[in-house]
């Protein structure tokens, strides 16, 4: 038989179970506090990943705008005749490539507002669960009360 927390029998009065504390009550709101901090932590990542990819995505547009300005100077220096369709082609590209950066950065916005409601809903959640948790603990005291004066009352009455 493992060591623990001896359990209270029911004949042992209501006083021995005063002395004992739960660690089923104790429990929960550790598991929480270190649910709060991992969520606070992968908020934290999330945040930082955002704006890594913000930072890439602005080295990408530098990149791919002196890219574009090269290939003009090289195309310069060719005949004009030759490079006109490749021109034509690189502008289409490019203007391709812009509108992708936009759509993912519509993306990236809506992600951001998305996950913004739903912390705002997590932490809605969090705190009713803890309301609940604490008037929950007061009626069971309430009602811990209540049967110890019933008891007593029973006990004054002739038999």
């Amino acid at each position: 038989r493992a060591a623990g927390p001896t359990p209270v029998s029911p004949r042992q009065g209501p006083g021995a179970s005063a002395e004992r504390t739960d660690p089923s009550q104790l429990r929960p709101h550790v598991v929480l506090a270190q649910e709060n901090t991992q969520i606070r932590d992968l908020q934290q990542e999330n945040r930082e990943l955002w704006v890594s990819l913000e930072e890439h995505q602005d080295a990408l547009e530098l990149i791919m705008s002196k890219y574009r300005k090269q290939m003009l100077q090289l195309l310069e220096g060719r005949k004009r005749e030759d490079a006109e369709p490749v021109l034509k082609v690189h502008q289409a590209n490019s203007g391709e490539i812009e509108s992708q950066i936009d759509r993912i950065c519509e993306m990236g916005e809506v992600m951001r507002k998305a996950v913004q409601v739903d912390d705002e809903q997590f932490f809605k959640v969090q705190e009713k669960l803890a309301q609940l948790e604490l008037e929950n603990k007061e009626l069971r005291e309430l009602l811990s009360i209540s049967k110890e004066s019933f008891e007593v009352g029973r006990e004054d009455l002739p038999d």
